[in-house]
């Protein structure tokens, strides 16, 4: 599971948003010129499914109370699973159903962010102001290697399975009071300042919407899939990641004894997951959380 949070994927987050609406809307544009019969993918949040894109604009746009000229007036939330989780969901759901279920998670995904501010008053989504829009296909741009060597042409569709969401939050919160910032540095060295702006902490964040995803669709994460494994790969030390690889060799080792334990005797499957020493993958971003289950309609 990849998230990512910027100012804006296009356009500038200091303004209106809407030229990243716009921008957003491709998908939709593109389908319609090919297929008139082709219904629209809506935006969406917790308390609907049918928002139309002016009334993405006009609540954004409206919600900036007190906000400078230079301040970021919203966010880009980027919720792209990986290609063996959206095939997870497929066969557990169907296309259809799939796109209902990512559409579930991103909503349980604002919740996890609305509390990592640590806010007095910001305790759920409900306290945030954000529109969510599903796309089921990722296209190439000149920055992609493909297009520099002339193997893909800037605007062709990527294969693959490429369904994504976007999220648009804004900097205030629902009362038009707060401000919040997912990209704020503090880590509570000045404890007044830390209490103003909140301590959102990006890593712990995408560590509670991987284990938010593995609990609401029972999806069993190996090792290497995990968002601490590759964070730790990337910017842990040596010892950090020496002790990674041995848990995944072992890891690895078990699964493969145990799939043959299973074919030759037609047993019941075992799995290592709870017996996995994830105090020492996790460290101090270790985070239980369940949720319900998505139930396809």
């Amino acid at each position: 599971m990849h998230i990512n949070i910027t100012k804006s994927e296009t356009g500038n987050n200091k303004g209106s948003c809407s030229k990243l609406v716009a921008y957003l809307e491709k998908e939709n544009r593109q389908a319609e010129l090919l297929d008139k019969n082709y219904t629209s993918e809506c935006w969406f949040n917790n308390r609907s499914v049918q928002i139309e894109p002016y009334e993405v604009r006009l609540a954004i746009d409206n919600n900036i109370t007190k906000l400078s000229r230079d301040d970021a007036k919203f966010f880009l939330i980027n919720i792209s699973p990986s290609e063996k989780e959206l095939l997870f969901l497929k066969e557990l759901y169907g296309e259809d159903g799939a796109r209902q279920a990512l559409k579930q998670y991103a909503n349980e995904v604002m919740n996890a962010y609305a509390i990592n501010f640590k806010r007095n008053g910001i305790n759920s989504n409900d306290d945030l102001v954000y529109f969510g829009k599903l796309e089921n296909n990722r296209y190439y741009t000149y920055k992609d290697l493909e297009v520099r060597k002339g193997l893909a042409e800037k605007g062709d569709r990527k294969p693959g399975e490429q369904m994504h969401i976007q999220i648009i939050v804004s900097r205030k919160d629902a009362s038009n009071g707060v401000k919040l910032s997912p990209l704020n540095n503090s880590r509570g060295s000045n404890k007044e300042h830390s209490l103003k702006v909140g301590q959102f902490d990006r890593v712990a964040f995408k560590h509670s919407a991987e284990t938010l995803f593995d609990a609401l669709f029972s999806y069993d994460r190996k090792l290497n899939e995990k968002f601490q494994y590759a964070n730790t790969m990337q910017h842990g030390d040596d010892d950090q990641r020496q002790e990674l690889k041995e848990l995944l060799t072992t890891e690895n080792d078990f699964n493969r004894e145990n799939d043959q334990y299973q074919q030759s005797d037609n047993l019941p499957s075992i799995s290592i997951t709870d017996d996995i020493d994830d105090e020492a993958v996790y460290g101090k971003y270790r985070q239980r959380r369940k949720g319900p289950r998505y139930n396809s309609r």
